[in-house]
């Protein structure tokens, strides 16, 4: 491919229809990911019949779009009232929230922008420049890879609940359990569903995320209904721009290395940008001079977990356009309206149809672009949020996840579920335990029952151990688990050792 056929591809993203569904598609997507339940996916479903009447550029150019704003657009509530707008923004609410509630709402929604486009930027440019040979990384999983993947991300516990470790564990047991919920992959059976038909699909993610994480953060509200708080301070006495390039350069460290986890398991089939967030998370924990402080606010959180979660986008599309493999649930419907259109995945997108597909690649970039400037000069706005009062703000959070838990199916089944799931969310937190291992548990447990029932076919039960060893990518995904489970055992080692020696001689 020439010059020129590039240079034509960028005239096709920038013809005034083209660039005002991109603007268009980064705007709904930004209000869909802010939204608690209104996600990128129901964001596209819903709109992709507007695109039967459109060229294929134009179609893919805003659901492109969309996907890009929905990602960063569910960092704001989390970090505003402590409710991820989409799954993928839960691990941002774990230093996000705390920043605003310490009067920094402002510097976490710009970190979240800054990070979420460099994610969004890299994920681009490697589907750009790697798609097929990157593409062929995900042949290379199979059932037993995908149940070692979850154990490896259930490790992430032991360093998210250090100083409780065994109930950080029991809780992701619990989150397990529930991922049980539903029909039997094996015997096709309703399990656990108490003759609800509501449950026979499984419990939804997206209800299970806003009751955990919302409900709870309300019955605090009610408690402290009354009582005399600092206000947080209004994001308009705050300047929004762009970061100073210091910043940047310390925190580029943090982009490259969350945005390669999101690369790697956008790439993934059905791993999600929920696991990449919470992967980038740990690891910038890990990589931490002070990881205890993670959870209090650290600027570092949001930037690991926003950027993971962005440069899943890029991720998801490689074995999508390239193997048609949808890496994710976006990715899966947008398939389905390059088909209606007529674009199948495979070669020939990247040979007969390279027009269309170049043009939507290129799109991508313009897409991240208008949402870093949405994001940094639109971020004032919302301080709204910050500066309701209590008793409205409590209100208003049980009237989005409520509308946003029915959106989801149009079921009051999941309703219900979201307000079990808080209720649950708030006994736990009553008793000392994090709800996030819970969440782990819920995404993991459905991944790992997978992969277990598909390694035991393949192995035909005999010799099931052995049959995994054998597989270089497992023994690769082992060794990780490995050291992940030691970490926290050394560092703990480490702390005991310092102290140790900082104390005086006793004559």
């Amino acid at each position: 491919m020439d010059l020129n056929f590039y240079l034509d591809v960028l005239k096709n993203v920038f013809l005034p229809f083209n660039l005002f569904m991109a603007v268009f598609g980064v705007v709904i997507g930004i209000i869909f990911g802010a939204l608690p339940g209104f996600t990128a996916a129901m964001g596209i479903a819903i709109l992709m019949p507007l695109t039967f009447s459109m060229t294929p550029e134009a179609g893919l150019i805003m659901m492109g779009a969309l996907f890009a704003g929905a990602m960063w657009g569910g960092s704001v509530s989390a970090i505003l009232i402590n409710t991820p707008g989409t799954p993928g923004a839960a691990a941002t609410v774990l230093d996000g929230y705390p920043m605003a509630k310490q009067g920094r709402a402002a510097d976490a929604l710009r970190e979240s922008v800054m990070s979420s486009f460099w994610g969004g930027i890299l994920g681009v440019i490697v589907l750009q420049l790697f798609a097929p040979p990157l593409a062929r990384v995900s042949l290379m999983f199979g059932p037993p890879e995908y149940f070692l993947l979850a154990i490896f991300g259930m490790t992430i516990i032991a360093s998210l609940s250090e100083k409780m470790i065994v109930k950080g564990y029991m809780a992701g047991f619990l989150g397990m359990l529930i991922a049980t919920i539903g029909m039997d992959p094996l015997l096709g059976i309703p399990r656990f569903t108490f003759e609800i038909t509501g449950l026979v699909d499984g419990v939804m993610l997206v209800p299970a995320l806003i009751g955990l994480f919302s409900i709870p953060e309300v019955m605090e509200i009610i408690q402290l209904h009354g009582s005399q708080e600092e206000p947080i301070p209004s994001l308009k006495n705050v300047k929004i721009g762009f970061p100073t390039w210091a910043h940047t350069r310390r925190l580029a460290p943090t982009y490259l290395r969350s945005s390669l986890i999101g690369l790697i398991v956008g790439i993934l089939p059905g791993a999600g940008a929920s696991i990449a967030s919470f992967m980038a998370y740990n690891e910038e924990k890990r990589a931490s001079q002070t990881p205890e402080k993670f959870g209090t606010g650290m600027i570092e959180g949001v930037a690991a977990a926003e950027a993971a979660n962005n440069a899943v986008c890029g991720g998801a599309f490689i074995p999508m356009l390239t193997l048609g493999v949808p890496g994710d649930s976006v990715a899966a419907i947008m398939m389905g309206g390059l088909m209606i259109h007529g674009l199948n995945p495979g070669a020939e997108l990247f040979t007969t149809y390279a027009n269309v597909t170049w043009t939507f690649i290129f799109s991508l970039y313009l897409a991240n672009v208008l949402m870093l400037l949405f994001g940094l000069y639109c971020a004032p706005w919302f301080s709204w949020a910050t500066q309701t009062p209590r008793h409205i703000l409590a209100i208003s959070i049980i009237l989005l996840t409520t509308v946003g838990s029915f959106a989801v199916r149009g079921s009051m089944t999941d309703v219900y579920v979201m307000l079990g799931f808080g209720i649950l969310g708030y006994l736990l937190k009553s008793h000392g335990f994090d709800v996030t291992p819970v969440v782990l548990g819920v995404i993991l447990g459905p991944m790992a029952e997978k992969g277990l029932n598909g390694t035991l076919s393949i192995s035909h039960g005999q010799n099931t151990l052995w049959f995994i060893l054998k597989r270089p990518v497992s023994l690769i995904l082992i060794g990780f688990t490995i050291v992940a489970l030691l970490i926290p055992y050394f560092r703990s080692r480490s702390k005991k050792d310092v102290f140790a020696s900082e104390e005086p001689d006793v004559l």
